[in-house]
């Protein structure tokens, strides 16, 4: 059984709650880990993905263009993150334990 530093299992849980759209089978596929292994993280984090937020309703809809650029903005730091943690990931499996 291999162990995995505090950060790694933190930053796995955190990949895992930024993205609502995919499992947790498909998380661990990403980090190379077991599926059980990435659930049992997400549960000790006491990490559950967000049921949704409340907020205030804006005066005006945003115009398309707004919504698109919110949605980009919001991809790009997904992808950031996700680029982070398997940089991460790719350094300890190389044998690279510093994080």
């Amino acid at each position: 059984m291999k162990n995995y530093p505090p950060q790694f299992k933190a930053d796995a849980a955190a990949l895992y709650r930024s993205r609502p759209e995919a499992a947790i089978r498909q998380g661990a596929a990403d980090l190379g880990i077991n599926p059980e292994t990435l659930r049992n993280w997400v549960r000790a984090a006491g990490a559950s993905r967000p049921q949704g937020r409340r907020a205030e309703v804006p005066a005006e809809p945003p115009t398309p263009l707004e919504a698109e650029n919110a949605a980009l903005r919001k991809k790009v730091r997904e992808l950031e993150e996700e680029r982070e943690i398997l940089r991460k990931a790719a350094k300890y499996f190389a044998g690279e334990t510093r994080w």
